[in-house]
């Protein structure tokens, strides 16, 4: 079903956000090497997000 695609990617986006935050937290205190920890978390959780984003829209495109 389209919506639990759009709901595990809008879960996604929201962890991509929280990590995004914390990372610029951490850089804003001077501590860059959890800074990068949680860039790269957000990187990943975008990437899958986008992923997640993809195949919600191709299940909705399905399903007119």
């Amino acid at each position: 079903m389209a919506k639990d695609e759009h709901n595990k990617a809008a879960e996604h986006h929201e962890t991509a956000a929280k990590a995004h935050r914390s990372a610029a937290e951490h850089h804003g205190k001077g501590d860059h090497a959890k800074g990068k920890e949680h860039a790269a978390s957000a990187k990943q959780h975008s990437q899958s997000a986008h992923q997640q984003s993809d195949a919600a829209h191709s299940k909705s495109q399905q399903q007119k």
